[in-house]
């Protein structure tokens, strides 16, 4: 027992090193300063004629696009979550910055190797110090393990592992802001596509019409009533209205191309039946101001990335310590003559290894200064995305009241325009106008029902961006588990 004494006095005050808690470098971590969150949104009060649903906390934060009670869209975003190619290089990335963080935690545990060789050699016969009785030839067979492990004594390793922490949390972040961006771009080439179908009905009807006057126009010339004027302005307004149907076909099937690409299918075998049934304006929950830093997937993922850049900070300053590492190894060696695992063949070595450097030139405070540099760059941008956020909630639904009122005076302007066009179609069969005041009458109505069809449209549009810069179907619980390890490292930088 008494041998070993020198052993235990010798070893003792580095178990202890090993024991102490390890500090770490890093600079407290704090949440950069957005300036005062309102209350409220300056556009979320009532004025009859679009308000909010409440309460917003109850709100579902799955598929968001359920809210228009649409199969078509729910199958078509289901589709796209399954064979996006943009989702599945977002999903890429993510596996990405796990195993990233996989890689920097690996430095957290001792590194273990095994080694083994069976060699023939010759030395000179002039090697330096060479003894006479020395063989010309001899074998060499060795057998090893070795044993090697940092001691993270100013959290170097840490912090790297709650960085890793961090940018796979941001990495899933992005993940979701993608898929959001496009769910809703999704969404919105759909409710654009279902327009063109309710402008191509309303265009067939007024062909229809057109056609109508058309007929009558021709049969009152060949009785002397009307004149040729007459028949050439219908026939223009008829063709100026086929024309217009040709352009609502062409854009609705660049609008099918585009949605088939969206849900990774080939333009050329995907088709959508057509439906001009409306669809509704849902009721948005809006909540309050402050949600919206928990909601948004891009705002999460910048708050991740500024604390992956404040824990590089105690990475870049744990350079100006020393790196202290324990090692060993323990294996046999002989000259082939005997066995290999005797006793007598047996080695070892145990011992610290301490490593740090005195000149560089600058490298490491111009580390320190890059990562600092990168911490504010990294506040920054969070700021700017979390100001703009606001802002697209504030545009979103300022235009989304607005066009509801739009939509009201537009209807109302539809409404007359078609009892125009009844009069003058009416007062043209008595004779008591000719047929300029019957175009100018049809003409003003189609487009005015054609203005009310592209202003619920816009409106359904607006409520598509509404949720989206809401978060949508944003969930936090999904970032439960990386956030809580985001929050543990915020902890121990501490």
């Amino acid at each position: 027992m008494t041998r070993h004494l020198p052993i235990l006095r010798r070893w003792l005050p580095l178990a202890l090193v090993a024991m102490l808690p390890a500090c770490s470098l890093a600079p407290a971590y704090k949440t950069p300063d957005v300036g005062a969150v309102p209350d409220s949104y300056a556009g979320q009060t009532a004025d009859g004629l679009w308000s909010p649903a409440h309460p917003a906390d109850m709100a579902s934060r799955g598929p968001w696009w359920s809210v228009y009670a649409n199969p078509e869209l729910d199958t078509l975003e289901k589709q796209l979550d399954a064979s996006n190619p943009s989702l599945a290089v977002a999903l890429a990335r993510y596996d990405a910055a796990r195993a990233l963080l996989g890689e920097a935690r690996s430095d957290l545990y001792p590194t273990l190797g095994v080694g083994a060789s069976a060699t023939r050699n010759r030395q000179s016969d002039n090697r330096p110090l060479r003894g006479s009785n020395q063989p010309n030839e001899y074998s060499a067979d060795t057998f090893g393990v070795g044993l090697g492990y940092e001691l993270d004594l100013w959290g170097r390793v840490r912090n790297e592992v709650a960085a890793g922490k961090a940018n796979a949390a941001a990495a899933q972040a992005d993940l979701a802001s993608v898929k959001l961006s496009l769910e809703a771009q999704l969404a919105d080439l759909y409710i654009t596509l279902r327009g063109y179908d309710v402008q191509e009905r309303i265009l067939k009807d007024s062909l229809d019409a057109y056609q109508q006057g058309l007929d009558m126009t021709e049969r009152r010339f060949e009785g002397g009533i009307a004149s040729g004027l007459d028949v050439s302005r219908a026939k223009t307004q008829l063709s100026d209205a086929q024309a217009q149907v040709s352009e609502v076909v062409a854009q609705r099937a660049l609008t099918e191309h585009a949605i088939a690409t969206l849900v990774g299918q080939s333009a050329s075998r995907f088709s959508l039946p057509a439906d001009n049934a409306p669809m509704n304006v849902p009721a948005i929950p809006l909540g309050v101001p402050s949600q919206l830093l928990e909601r948004r997937p891009d705002i999460a993922a910048a708050e991740r990335r500024v604390f992956a850049a404040n824990a590089d900070i105690g990475v870049a300053r744990a350079a100006f310590f020393p790196r202290l590492s324990l090692s060993g190894i323990f294996g046999f060696q002989d000259t082939g003559m005997g066995s290999l695992l005797s006793a007598g063949n047996r080695y070892w070595a145990l011992g610290p290894d301490l490593a740090m450097s005195l000149f560089d030139g600058g490298l490491r405070h111009a580390k320190v200064q890059a990562a600092q540099a990168n911490l504010d760059a990294s506040a920054g941008l969070y700021r700017g995305i979390v100001l703009n956020a606001f802002q697209q909630v504030e545009d979103n639904l300022t235009l989304l009241q607005q066009l509801g009122k739009e939509a009201h005076q537009q209807d109302d302007a539809a409404s007359a325009a078609h009892d125009s066009q009844t009069i003058a179609t009416n007062r043209y069969r008595e004779g008591a106008v000719n047929y300029l005041d019957v175009v100018s009458a049809q003409t003003a109505a189609l487009q005015a029902e054609r203005s009310a069809e592209q202003v619920r449209t816009r409106r359904l549009q607006a409520s598509v961006d509404l949720i989206r810069a809401l978060g949508g179907g944003w969930d936090t619980a999904q970032l439960s588990t990386t956030g809580n390890a985001v929050a543990d490292s915020t902890t121990q930088a501490r």
